[in-house]
């Protein structure tokens, strides 16, 4: 059966606000053996997981990349996304109306609205990014959350943050700083869930991938081989290695919270390896993950629903079916599940 890519979403399903209980999110259970569909919530989890389940969590932090202003000689508005850095210099990718013309200074706008600093946009890269320069010895991460905005994707109130993302838009779990976009799967969880879970007999391992802005990227290609598959820095520490390594020997599911989680796993168990056992690894994953791959490091996942077009739900396919995801998909549309990054989940085992 051919990779199934494109499904029509009516509007209202996309979610613009999280829940104000992140536990009460519905989840939809998916039991791939049996291709059955059950409808519960996340709240459930402790009683739909139990002794010996290995969760296994993305400690990425959402940074404050989003950035604002005018253009200084024009007053122009001007919006841009911090990327990272190369060497002195920023990597971002930007928008305005006109042509910008380097080396053009931008007036950085703080949350406030009022100006801040120049950053002066040097040369267009590759892939519609800019080199730029910050007049401002200040760390990019001192700066940037002091000026910075929530990254919110564009389907979410246009991007336009307001105060509560700054929690709501994070994970509990969240501890290593890198992301522009959050690791959608984990911001379910709460602490009081997590220690049910744990009273329950479930067990936490983390990892490192820092969601970047390609992630959301369309699949335009026809043919899957020839599409740009994105890079993102990842990690998978010794002692997240050894754990689920040990889970795996002992015959327990190893749950990965998310498609991010998942590249990372694959990612690892595609190295060479001596006896087929994870081994601590960093560095960036161009991984593409479709149908038909042959998942080594993981039993079960816990993901959102995800855009049409996208490499996130061809991974989803490749997990749990291309038929089985489908009837998933048209189900949640028939019961209204809330779509996205602030949405619901599926559990797929």
């Amino acid at each position: 059966m051919e990779p199934w890519i494109d499904y029509t979403l009516p509007s209202e399903l996309v979610a613009q606000e999280p829940l104000r209980n992140r536990a009460d999110a519905r989840l939809m259970v998916i039991d791939r053996a049996r291709a059955s569909i059950k409808h519960h919530h996340i709240r459930d989890l402790p009683s739909l997981l139990g002794p010996g389940d290995r969760l296994v969590f993305n400690n990425t932090k959402v940074i404050p990349a989003g950035l604002r202003g005018v253009r200084t000689e024009t007053g122009g508005r001007w919006q841009g996304l911090f990327l990272g850095t190369q060497g002195a210099d920023w990597k971002i990718v930007c928008k305005t109306r006109g042509k910008l013309q380097p080396p053009e200074s931008v007036t950085l706008h703080d949350r406030e609205g009022r100006a801040a600093l120049q950053l002066w946009l040097l040369e267009q890269l590759a892939d519609g990014e800019w080199l730029a320069r910050p007049d401002t010895q200040m760390a990019p991460l001192e700066l940037l959350s002091q000026i910075g905005r929530v990254p919110l994707p564009p389907y979410i109130r246009g991007g336009n943050m307001v105060d509560s993302d700054t929690e709501s838009y994070q994970t509990v779990f969240a501890k290593s700083p890198g992301a522009v976009a959050a690791p959608t799967a984990g911001l379910h969880f709460t602490h009081d869930l997590l220690r049910a879970m744990e009273r329950s007999g479930v067990s936490f391992s983390a990892v490192t991938l820092h969601v970047g802005r390609g992630t959301f990227r369309p699949i335009d290609a026809d043919d899957l081989d020839q599409h740009p598959m994105h890079t993102e820095w990842s990690e998978l520490s010794a002692t997240a290695a050894n754990e689920i390594n040990a889970s795996r020997q002992r015959g327990e599911r190893v749950i990965a919270v998310g498609t991010t989680v998942t590249r990372v796993l694959e990612t690892v168990a595609a190295l060479p390896s001596d006896n087929g056992t994870l081994t601590s690894w960093q560095g960036e994953t161009d991984l593409f993950i479709r149908p038909p791959h042959a998942f080594q490091a993981m039993d079960a996942l816990l993901t959102n629903f995800h855009f049409p077009r996208t490499t996130l739900l061809l991974l989803v396919q490749a997990f749990g079916g291309t038929e089985l995801m489908q009837r998933a998909y048209q189900e949640a549309v028939q019961e209204e599940y809330r779509f996205y990054s602030f949405g619901d989940a599926m559990l797929i085992t």
